[in-house]
């Protein structure tokens, strides 16, 4: 009983899997075969007639006068600093306040928690004229907002890691002379990795495929994200190159299926170490 049960969850499982793969091998499909067919035939594999090779590839690339190794530069320096400074700034904070028991720690940590909460539409029209006066909307000023917006998130997750950490082996590290900069990064931050990968990754991904913060924030005439790029993918009279598209958001998903497959086995083990202590 117990094994045809397993079976049934199998392929129930199964088949939740290939509806969620579909629209990717969809996409993948389509960016080999001549745009002009993708509209009629979406859903069918390359013909001889209708197959291009990397045609597409090629063409999203060098299409319009913004180059694609441009936007997607903008795009890792954004991702790589953003997620490196919420990781820095965010474990630190947690640090923090699940150590010091005090009523400030407390209205930060709920104002973190409550940051989750938040929609985005509420405050995306007062965030595109705050960067503007401040001046953010380049790579580096997104920076800034990205890490307000991650923060959250980060707090919530890292604070409950911290709790399950024994507050002894701070004390010993103390005693033998350490001070709270290198008791951080040379006791708990190694303590932390699991936590820590997870965080990475969840805002790795959040970052690179972002449109709407990056198209808000950034002067999009000279900084373009790769989520921006595709879209800026228009002929005359409006009309969308599928096949340049579709190559291109393959191009966008290579590397951050790459990065999470890679860390994906510690991503589960952070989350239930951030969250089950907190």
């Amino acid at each position: 009983m117990t094994k045809k049960r397993f079976s049934i969850g199998s392929v129930i499982m199964t088949l939740i899997s290939i509806v969620y793969v579909m629209p990717i091998f969809i996409v993948l499909m389509n960016s080999f075969k001549l745009k002009t067919t993708i509209s009629a035939s979406p859903f069918t594999f390359p013909q001889a007639d209708s197959f291009c090779g990397f045609d597409n590839y090629v063409r999203g690339m060098t299409y319009g006068d913004y180059p694609f190794w441009k936007s997607a530069l903008f795009s890792l320096v954004i991702t790589v600093l953003a997620t490196a400074a919420i990781l820095l700034f965010t474990s630190m904070t947690a640090w923090f306040v699940a150590r010091v028991d005090n009523i400030v720690c407390k209205v930060i940590y709920y104002l973190c928690v409550f940051s989750m909460i938040v929609p985005f539409q509420m405050v995306m029209y007062t965030l595109s004229k705050t960067a503007d006066t401040l001046k953010l909307n380049n790579p580096l000023g997104i920076v800034v907002v990205y890490l307000g917006f991650g923060a959250g998130l980060a707090v919530f997750m890292f604070c409950g890691f911290v709790k399950s950490i024994p507050l002894e082996i701070e004390e010993a590290a103390n005693i033998d002379g350490c001070g709270p900069l290198r008791t951080f990064f040379g006791i708990v931050l190694p303590i932390m990795k699991p936590t820590l990968i997870s965080v990475c990754i969840l805002e790795t991904m959040w970052i690179w495929n972002d449109y709407l913060l990056p198209y808000l924030v950034l002067d999009i005439k000279k900084y373009r994200t790769i989520p921006i790029h595709i879209q800026y993918l228009n002929g005359s009279y409006g009309q969308v190159d599928l096949g340049a598209v579709m190559a291109l958001i393959v191009l966008s998903i290579i590397p951050i299926v790459i990065f999470y497959f890679t860390c994906q086995k510690h991503i589960i083990k952070g989350i239930m170490a951030g969250a089950v202590k907190g």
